[in-house]
């Protein structure tokens, strides 16, 4: 079975647990070691009788059952907290706790799927590498089967997706791989999957219910989106009120109205969406749906950019405020260790926080106003905020919310121009100047930096003392722009993340998959078929040597 959870890889050494990380993009991911060795499903030593690898990486899901999910959502909405949409958020949300505590009263869950061995060999086919994992004392998959047809496949999946109702926990699917592994590294891999593995879906739950209204909900960045808010209905376990309908141009194709009966499913059993409207004969239907001509939150003019519509009160508008505080808290970003959703929005309604620079001005007084604050609680929040008042200059561009600029982008401007006064001294065409910027970023960037009202936010940051780190440019800063990089098996001087950022500090990209566009595959030991894949498309294949040598060319 395909289990709806967090992907986890975790390393093992001499047989005992010694580090794990969330499976990311498939480069870099976040290091829950220590939450990790909360879960009383994992083993923290293998069985030593069953001589497992010196060194072994295991990939595997972290879940949680449909009984705690409920029981957990129960246990926080007593406590005045906003419950967790589905159980894949919940243990998403619950392993990515800072404190290592909150994760082991979250009841977790982990099943293994597959390995890699630094030294050695695995065995010749995926069903006896399971066997093997499950050896060394790994919880494996309670439902596996070995199909010699495609006939097979179609039938195990059928019952499968018959038994899914009953199961205790979520999946959505059943994974389907080929066994033996000459023939897998023989097929490599596409872009972000492997050609020997497929991932068969059910197909999505649908129940029938009314749309009650349509609600418009605005965006940190303005933009307003049509919701349907509905009669309530169970689907797959989870009690749907409200599904997002896009767009104005996604409500007229599918001709949602107020009062409609309509199918909601969750697409990809996770996001709640109308599927289609269901024609009743006779009934009465209501006017179409129209968006706004003013925003629903500030009363501000609405302008309409193709099939969006934007509100133009930007930070008068308290909904693109909250949106706009929440997104400069996040762990991406400032990273404000207890600035919450609810925070913010007690922060915003009573005008303690009108822009973003105001956060650096609160006092522990002003909290204490604040529903759910005491004295220490207080005083963690601005120990925070006083903590996030060094930033590097990536995590500040990250923290603005600039349309089109995430992370990566943030990071290319951050290595690019070294300074914040240097960004802010751009022109459009400067900015497109840049590799990976393109008219419609540059468009966006100057935008943001031409606003008057965005230069006096980010002054009075600086004055309330923000200190923005320059970014170091290395001493050969840009030898390797526009050069992608793909790394496979492990390398014994640098982790994956060390190896990522010397690439990117010298201009160039480090990603999950290999192709055409692919410059160079670094291999360390036991690597995957992504070496195959190099050699197949002929890309320039590394030893771990000959990447740093290369790092270390003048």
């Amino acid at each position: 079975p395909k289990y709806d959870g967090l992907s986890v890889e975790l390393v093992y050494d001499g047989g005992v647990f010694v580090r794990g990380a969330t499976r990311g993009d498939g480069t870099t991911g976040e290091d829950v070691t220590i939450n990790l060795r909360t879960l009383r499903s994992l083993p923290l030593q293998l069985q030593a009788d069953a001589h497992p690898p010196s060194h072994l990486v295991v990939r595997g899901e972290v879940y949680m059952r449909l009984e705690d999910f409920q029981a957990l959502n129960r246990r926080i909405t007593e406590r005045g907290e906003e419950a967790f949409a589905n159980p894949r958020n919940a243990a998403a949300g619950s392993l990515r706790q800072l404190d290592s505590r909150i994760t082991a009263e979250r009841p977790l869950v982990i099943t293994c799927y597959e390995c890699t061995v630094q030294s050695g060999s695995l065995p010749p086919t995926h069903w006896d590498e399971l066997d093997a994992l499950a050896s060394w004392g790994l919880p494996m998959p309670g439902q596996r089967r070995r199909c010699k047809s495609l006939d097979e496949v179609i039938a195990f999946h059928a019952e499968i997706e018959a038994e899914r109702d009953r199961l205790p926990f979520e999946i959505d699917g059943i994974v389907v791989k080929v066994n033996r592994r000459d023939w897998q590294e023989a097929l490599g891999e596409k872009s972000r999957s492997p050609r020997w593995a497929i991932a068969f879906k059910f197909t999505p739950r649908k129940e029938i219910t009314t749309v009650q209204d349509i609600a418009v909900s605005v965006g940190r960045t303005g933009t307003l989106t049509p919701v349907a808010l509905l009669k309530p209905v169970e689907v797959g376990g989870v009690t749907i009120s409200r599904a997002t309908l896009h767009n104005a141009d996604e409500v007229a194709r599918k001709d949602i109205r107020i009062g409609d009966t309509v199918k909601v499913e969750r697409a990809g059993d996770v996001i709640p969406a109308i599927a289609e409207r269901v024609p009743i004969l006779g009934q009465h239907r209501s006017a179409p749906f129209r968006m706004p001509d003013s925003c629903p939150v500030c009363g501000s003019a609405v302008a309409r950019e193709g099939a969006y519509y934007y509100c133009s009160g930007q930070a008068a508008c308290p909904a693109q405020l909250k949106g706009a505080l929440e997104h400069f808290a996040s762990k991406q970003a400032l990273n404000i260790d207890g600035l919450g959703k609810k925070t913010v929005a007690q922060l915003v309604e009573r005008e303690l926080v009108k822009d973003l620079a105001d956060l650096y001005a609160l006092t522990k007084e002003e909290l204490l106003t604040l529903d759910g604050f005491a004295d220490r609680s207080a005083a963690l929040l601005m120990e925070a905020i006083a903590q996030s008042k060094r930033v590097s200059l990536e995590r500040f561009l990250m923290g603005l919310g600039i349309r089109q600029v995430g992370q990566h982008i943030a990071r290319v401007l951050a290595r690019r121009f070294r300074t914040l006064d240097a960004i802010m001294a751009a022109d459009r065409a400067t900015f497109e100047s840049v590799h990976e910027i393109g008219p419609e970023i540059a468009s966006s960037l100057e935008s943001f930096f031409g606003e008057a009202h965005n230069r006096r936010v980010i002054q009075r940051l600086l004055a309330l003392g923000l200190t923005i780190e320059t970014t170091q440019a290395a001493a050969s800063s840009h030898r390797l722009e526009g050069k992608t990089f793909v790394f496979t098996g492990e390398l014994e001087r640098f982790s994956r993340e060390e190896s990522k950022q010397r690439v990117e500090a010298m201009g160039g990209r480090a990603t999950s998959s290999v192709s055409k566009r692919t410059d160079y595959v670094v291999a360390g030991n036991a690597p995957g078929s992504k070496l195959d894949e190099a050699r197949r498309l002929g890309v320039r294949v590394l030893t771990e040597d000959d990447f740093i040598a290369l790092l270390d060319q003048e």
